[in-house]
């Protein structure tokens, strides 16, 4: 059987084709290793391989199931997971160089399951330095696009998108917080969600945002994401955040028949922006398909959504340089990548009042994207309104006040910060391609609604027939060098002189931390942003603010 074909095949035909024993996990992890041996010095999806391990774990899982103690369609089936979890004797790096190992002394519980299910790990992947994307250098070589590695695999779990989609593994874990897990996902063609906030331990994983960060897989179909999900979901008394409702069997229920599913298309998120034309004909196509199987479209508005990239910048970042200015930030700034540093640097100066006014309202947006699951059963919003750009358009260094809309504030992410401001579930659909680069769409429900979101993702998925697409590596990655292009220097006036910002150093020192000369300009623009959005947010919501408490907005509602 053809290697490369094997290399691409779903999760549910390799799990078969193991079953059966047509292909063996000792086969599967050695073609694996092979490929990972020749692309990744490009793609640079990796952080480390534990092929001795793998090669372990491929034989024990090889005479259980000549023996017939298959454990059920993830067994022998080899994954990787985003240097972001903890995997027993295999180093955590978090892609930093802060540190060799940030643990290793046991298994997240995620990668536990996965184990216990009989998954092999193949290894650690790439990512954004600390899981916060926005990072301008790689520790580990830059991520690279399998697709045209000139232009972004999206972040930050950049490598657990380009992994799977360039058959380096079956199907990979990445983590979301405000998009990286369905960023990847849609920059590589797959399918990746964000569960909702409960629904996967956390445990074991280096959450920093803990009030919006998820464990979510990315795979080449639907199916196989609802397969894996089954394996990770569930309570977990090592997080006392995990819900304790039940976990379907999510692959036993999909089917194209969507009669009377109600569809909320989000305006916001769609319609009212400026679209690139093939992204827009994909998207009316994918409607198309949708309602040929049942389903019932209507356009619905979420006003408040345009708040979510700033709420999450003043609420969830403010929560991760908690705990990397101590760790990281006061004794090891040199060492962290300058896009990384300067955004936790300006969370790290958000006032206590604006955090918990922002966390309030979180509470209000929150509620007003679940009021429209009274009227519909799922929302579709985009994932992108472009194909991937190229790498050199998505760096994140500030030089100018504008730059703050155009590179942190931007639209990627105001399309996928209303569903982790919300913590409900919401999955990349890939739904097409334009000059070789995927397309995607979003597909969000209620609380726990998985089994809702994967049915009709499915539904799409199985007419339009994009998984069948794998990049031809051979191709697309001809006369690819092993480094991205070199950035440009940042913008640092007319004259070239970088004006040191005293307030900025001045606000640092109060909270221990000695931002350097360099680094005040885009600290400060970053920080000025940030008041700037609280002000607008306050004007609009102030009064509604003052009327919910700023309970962090992790429970569904009683009533979902």
């Amino acid at each position: 059987m053809d290697k490369t074909r094997i290399a691409f095949m779903s999760v549910a035909e390799q799990g078969r084709l193991i079953k059966s024993q047509k292909i063996s996990p000792v086969d599967l992890v050695e073609m694996y290793l092979e490929r990972i041996e020749r692309w990744n010095p490009i793609l640079h999806a990796w952080t480390s391989i534990c092929e001795d391990l793998a090669l372990e774990q491929a034989r024990r899982a090889e005479s259980e199931i000549s023996k017939g103690n298959y454990r059920g369609p993830l067994h022998g089936i080899p994954f990787g997971v985003k240097d972001q979890m903890k995997t027993k004797g295999v180093p955590t790096t978090l892609a930093s160089i802060i540190k060799k190992d940030f643990g290793s002394d046991e298994d997240a519980t995620v990668v536990g399951r996965l184990k216990e299910a009989g998954a092999i790990l193949l290894g650690k992947q790439n990512l954004h330095e600390f899981g916060k994307g926005g990072a301008n250098t790689f520790h580990f070589g830059e991520p690279r696009n399998p697709w045209n590695p000139g232009h972004t695999p999206a972040s930050s779990s950049s490598g657990s998108g380009i992994a799977p989609a360039a058959g380096l593994c079956s199907f990979s874990i990445g983590e979301d917080t405000g998009g990286s897990v369905r960023g990847p996902a849609w920059a590589s063609g797959l399918a990746g969600i964000r569960p909702t906030f409960g629904r996967v331990s956390r445990y074991g994983g280096f959450m920093y945002a803990y009030t919006q960060d998820t464990f979510g897989p990315l795979t080449r179909t639907v199916e196989d994401n609802a397969l894996v999900l089954s394996v990770i979901a569930g309570h977990d008394p090592k997080d006392p955040l995990t819900g304790s409702e039940a976990v379907p069997d999510y692959a036993a229920s999909l089917n194209s028949d969507l009669s009377g599913v109600r569809i909320g298309i989000v305006r916001e998120l769609s319609r009212d922006l400026e679209l690139h034309p093939d992204v827009q004909t994909a998207f009316d196509t994918a409607l198309q398909i949708l309602v040929g199987h049942g389903a019932v479209i209507q356009d619905v508005s979420l006003p408040w959504a345009k708040y979510c990239v700033p709420l999450q910048m003043l609420t969830s970042d403010a929560e991760v340089a908690s705990m990397l200015i101590r760790t990281a930030l006061r004794d090891h700034w040199d060492k962290v990548d300058d896009g990384i540093r300067s955004r936790v640097a300006a969370a790290a100066l958000v006032p206590a009042t604006f955090y918990t006014r922002a966390m309030r309202a979180r509470v209000l947006v929150r509620g007003q994207l679940l009021k429209q699951f009274k009227s519909c059963d799922i929302l579709l919003g985009l994932s992108h309104v472009v194909p991937p750009e190229p790498i050199r358009d998505t760096r994140s260094n500030l030089s100018r006040p504008e730059d703050f809309s155009k590179k942190v504030a931007h639209v990627r992410r105001m399309l996928s910060y209303p569903f982790n401001i919300a913590n409900v579930p919401a999955i990349n659909v890939p739904c097409g391609f334009s000059s070789g680069l995927p397309m995607g769409f979003q597909v969000a429900a209620k609380p726990y609604g998985e089994a809702m979101l994967y049915k009709v993702a499915h539904a799409y998925e199985q007419e339009a027939r994009w998984y069948e697409r794998h990049p031809d590596l051979e191709e697309t990655l001809a006369g690819a060098s092993e480094e991205a292009e070199p950035q440009d220097a940042p913008y640092n006036g007319a004259d070239g002189n970088n004006t040191v910002r005293d307030d900025i150093q001045t606000l640092g020192r109060l909270v221990g931390l000695e931002i350097p000369d360099a680094d005040t300009q885009e600290v400060g623009l970053r920080f000025d942003a940030l008041v700037k959005s609280m002000a607008e947010i306050e004007a609009d919501l102030g009064s509604e603010m003052d009327m919910v408490d700023p309970i962090p907005p992790v429970y569904p509602l009683a009533e979902y």
